[in-house]
């Protein structure tokens, strides 16, 4: 027999539907917040703006509560005498080290902390579920979160201050743990060591495991690049996917179909008709062409021409089977694809 499901709550939809419709904030650098991911791949992968995690507006949400949380942090270390600067109060803390590899903390105690008053501290405040809270708990930041650990030994070497305070709260009963690490130079400098190395890469590293149902990789949002179809989508063209395009080490993009710097972070996600699916990000054979400007990949045995003259990315990553049908079409006539009425 079967049930009547439940009225979906209109204003529970709405609000959810109100956070997932918001823009994406996708960051223009690489944060410091992700140098300690275990695996290259992922790091260069979303500094590409590529397989970006698409979150419900219920965890949109949550994301928010842990943010709001910092300001009441701050309220208590302020009540029980700490001198501390921060980013709720409006302005920015951030690290910078060039070469697009840069964060923002949450802020600075400056003295006052009752484990050692007069020393300050770089201050990173995390909100944990239960069982994520009594595992940093018992292990230590660590060996229990080691991204977060890498993240403030970044802001450690950015600010020149030797200790962290890692302020955990648990959102399931408010459970408190307080955790004081120690500057790691040399762990540090190799965290932003990697940053550049990424940022600089043109090709796409390794994977950290050549096995998809690896623990680290099943729950990836780039795990179907990587161990599935290996295409990236056609949301994903913007400069960064973009063969044409390099990340300069004075921090800005340069584009070397039209020779120019590319301008600002809406231009980049805007992108161009000329766009060139980066070799890397699909699974095709690749012939490059003689004028610089085009690529030509063999999608299902035929040629079919990217860029100036050919097909548009989007069209390609779409529908590829099309694109090789009516790439010939488009190259000799220089026509556009409007649109697919209809795929069987």
């Amino acid at each position: 027999m079967t049930t009547i499901p439940e009225a979906k709550n209109s204003t529970v939809a709405a609000i959810n539907q109100l956070h997932e419709d918001r823009p994406d904030g996708t960051r223009a650098h690489l944060g410091a917040s992700l140098l300690g991911h275990p695996c290259h791949r992922y790091l260069w992968l979303s500094f590409r703006w590529v397989a970006r995690e698409k979150f419900s507006g219920r965890m949109l949400r949550l994301f928010r509560r842990g943010q709001n949380e910092e300001a009441i942090v701050v309220d208590d270390l302020r009540g029980i005498g700490c001198v501390v600067d921060a980013e709720e109060d409006g302005k920015q803390y951030r690290v910078d080290f060039g070469n697009h590899v840069s964060g923002s903390m949450d802020g600075i105690v400056q003295s006052g902390l009752p484990e050692a008053e007069k020393s300050p501290h770089v201050l990173e405040i995390k909100t944990h579920s239960l069982k994520s809270f009594k595992d940093v708990s018992t292990k230590g930041v660590q060996a229990s979160k080691p991204q977060h650990y890498a993240q403030m030994q970044v802001y450690m070497l950015g600010t020149g201050i030797h200790r962290a305070l890692y302020f955990a709260v648990c959102k399931n009963d408010d459970a408190l743990h307080v955790e004081r690490i120690k500057f790691d130079k040399e762990a540090a400098q190799a965290y932003v060591d990697r940053g550049h190395w990424i940022v600089s890469s043109d090709r796409m590293p390794e994977p950290i495991s050549a096995d998809g149902s690896w623990y680290q990789c099943k729950f990836c949002s780039g795990h179907d690049l990587c161990h599935g179809s290996k295409t990236i989508k056609a949301q994903d063209v913007s400069c960064r996917t973009c063969a044409h395009s390099t990340a300069e080490k004075d921090g800005t993009w340069s584009c070397a179909r039209w020779g120019v710097e590319i301008p600002s972070r809406e231009a980049q996600v805007d992108g161009c008709d000329d766009h060139v699916i980066h070799p890397d990000l699909v699974p095709w054979q690749m012939k490059t062409s003689d004028d610089g400007l085009t690529a030509t990949y063999t999608i299902e045995g035929k040629p079919v021409k990217n860029g100036v003259g050919g097909m548009l990315s989007t069209d390609i990553l779409k529908s590829p089977g099309i694109a090789s049908d009516i790439s010939p079409i488009i190259e000799r006539f220089d026509a556009k694809l409007i649109g697919v009425t209809h795929v069987t």
